[in-house]
């Protein structure tokens, strides 16, 4: 069993600041990439931030320069720092991590979401 459990969110005003957390615990071996998705109010869930465990990482193009993607390997942990944040980052935020029990093969899991609203 893995779980995945998501800190962080909140009510922010634009222009401020967020920190992301998501921990994994449960029976893991390797964990492969990282990432952060997110799903507004009828939108698709879309991908935020991802990283890779040799270190590649990608951004949407709406959050690049704002948003930074960082893990900890020796916590099973991937953080997002949120800076700049604007009205339509609004969203609730998922993380997702690749991760392997052992057996040779990685399964996806995610996390509970947090809502994140940036409002004045």
């Amino acid at each position: 069993q893995v779980q995945l459990v998501e800190s962080g969110g909140g009510l922010v005003q634009p222009g401020g600041s967020l920190r992301l957390s998501c921990r994994a615990s449960g029976s893991i071996f390797r964990i492969y990439d990282m990432g952060w998705y997110r799903q507004a109010p009828a939108k698709q869930r879309e991908l935020v931030a991802g990283t890779t465990r040799g270190g590649r990482i990608n951004y949407a193009d709406s959050v690049k320069g704002r948003f930074t993607i960082s893990r900890d390997n020796t916590k099973n942990t991937v953080y997002l720092q949120m800076d700049s944040l604007k009205s339509e980052d609004t969203a609730v935020y998922y993380c997702n991590m690749q991760i392997s029990g052992g057996s040779g093969a990685a399964y996806g899991y995610w996390g509970q979401g947090t809502q994140v609203t940036v409002s004045s």
